[in-house]
C-alpha cells in the first residue's frame, strides 16, 4: 500500500504475536531506487522517533540501493490505539520484527545484500540483533548513527540502574519515572520551531515519549550486554558528533551537538561491538546526524559512501 510519504515510498504492515497490551504489528517502508544493484539497506529509528527522513531514503535510492526502514512495534505507524509509546519488557522485543523484515527483502525481494542502519535506541537494537545472526549472512555491514551504548547520566545514576535494572523489569508495565519535559531536542529539528525539519509531532513529540521503568531496565541490560562484548562479524560503521552538551531549553548550541548522548561514551564502547569496527566523529553535529545542517550531512554521506563502497560495493562503485 502507498505510505504517508507520497507515491515513491510503499508501506507492508507486518503482524507480530500479541504481547500484554494485545495486538501488535510493525511497518516496513520501502523506497525503490530507479536502478537497484541487487542492494539493500534497512533502517532502524531511535526511541520517540519514525521513519520521516526521505533524503536519506533518496540518497541511497541514487547509488541503486534500495532502501528500507521499520516503524518498530508501538512507534510512528506502528501505533495502535490500545498501546503505550516504546513499551516493551526487551529490546529482544523487537527482532520479530527485525527478522521479518530481513526475510522479505532478502527472500521475497531478492537482495544478496543488507546492510542494517541504526539511529540512538534503533542502533543499540541493531548491534545486538547483528551480533545474535552471526555467522548466517543475514546482514553484510552495520551503520550505527549515535548508537545508544550508554546512559548519559552520572556515573552513580548508572550504578543504580545496573543495581535496580532487574526488579524494575519485574514493575507494572506502566510505571513511568517522574522527570521534567525538555523540549530542547524537539524544537532544535521541527520548523515550527528553531529547526528545518517536517514530521509528526504525534509520532514524535517536543518533549518526547514517557520513560517506562520497564524499558529503562531493557535498556540497560541491553548496554550490559554491548559492554561486555558483542561478536559482531560484519563490518561496522559507527559516526558521532564531536561535542555533547545537556540543556533543558532550546539554544542555538543545540543544532550543534549531541544534547541526547555523550560522544564520549559512544567512542568508549563501539570497539565493543566487533572486531573490524570504523568511528568517524563529526564537528557540528547533531544527535540525528542525519538531520544536522547540510555542511555535516553532506560529510556524513560522503563517508558513508565511502565505506558503503569499500565494504559493501555500491551498485556505482563495484
Amino acid at each position: 500500500m502507498n505510505d504517508v510519504l507520497g507515491p515513491d515510498y510503499e508501506a507492508t504492515v507486518l503482524h507480530l504475536p500479541a504481547d500484554e497490551e494485545g495486538e501488535v504489528i510493525a511497518t516496513l517502508v520501502r523506497r525503490r531506487a530507479a536502478e537497484p544493484g541487487g542492494q539493500a539497506v534497512l533502517y532502524l529509528h531511535g526511541f520517540t522517533d519514525y521513519f520521516f527522513q526521505t533524503h536519506l531514503a533518496d540518497h541511497f535510492a541514487a547509488q541503486g540501493v534500495d532502501f528500507y526502514a521499520l516503524d518498530l512495534r508501538k512507534y510512528g505507524r506502528s501505533l495502535l490505539p490500545h498501546q503505550t509509546p516504546a513499551l516493551v519488557r526487551s529490546l529482544t522485543d523487537h527482532f520479530a520484527e527485525v527478522d521479518a523484515a530481513v526475510r522479505i527483502i532478502r527472500e521475497e525481494h531478492g537482495h544478496r545484500r543488507l546492510t542494517l542502519v541504526g539511529h540512538s535506541t534503533g542502533g543499540l537494537i541493531a548491534a545486538l540483533w547483528a551480533d545474535r545472526v552471526r555467522g548466517t549472512g543475514r546482514v553484510q555491514g552495520l551503520i550505527l548513527n549515535s548508537p545508544f551504548l550508554d546512559l548519559n547520566t552520572s556515573a552513580s545514576a548508572r550504578l543504580a540502574a545496573d543495581l535496580l535494572r532487574v526488579p524494575l523489569g519485574r514493575a507494572p508495565a506502566r510505571v513511568a519515572l517522574r522527570r521534567g519535559t525538555s523540549i530542547a531536542y524537539g524544537a532544535s529539528l521541527h520548523r515550527d520551531h528553531s529547526g528545518e525539519w517536517e514530521y509528526d509531532l504525534t509520532w514524535k513529540p517536543l518533549g518526547g515519549f514517557a520513560v517506562h521503568v520497564v524499558w529503562l531496565a531493557a535498556i540497560r541490560r541491553a548496554q550490559r550486554r554491548l559492554h561486555a562484548g558483542l561478536a559482531v562479524d560484519v563490518p561496522v560503521l559507527v559516526l558521532y558528533a564531536d561535542k555533547g552538551l545537556r540543556m533543558r531549553d532550546f539554544a542555538p548550541d543545540a543544532q550543534s551537538a549531541d544534547i541526547v548522548l555523550d560522544p564520549e561514551q559512544i567512542a568508549r564502547w563501539a570497539t565493543r561491538i566487533g572486531g573490524h569496527v570504523t568511528a568517524i566523529r563529526f564537528p557540528g553535529g547533531m544527535h540525528d546526524l542525519v538531520l544536522s545542517a547540510a555542511p555535516v550531512r553532506k560529510r556524513v554521506f560522503a563517508e558513508v559512501d565511502r565505506w558503503m563502497a569499500y565494504y559493501q560495493g555500491m551498485a556505482n562503485n563495484p
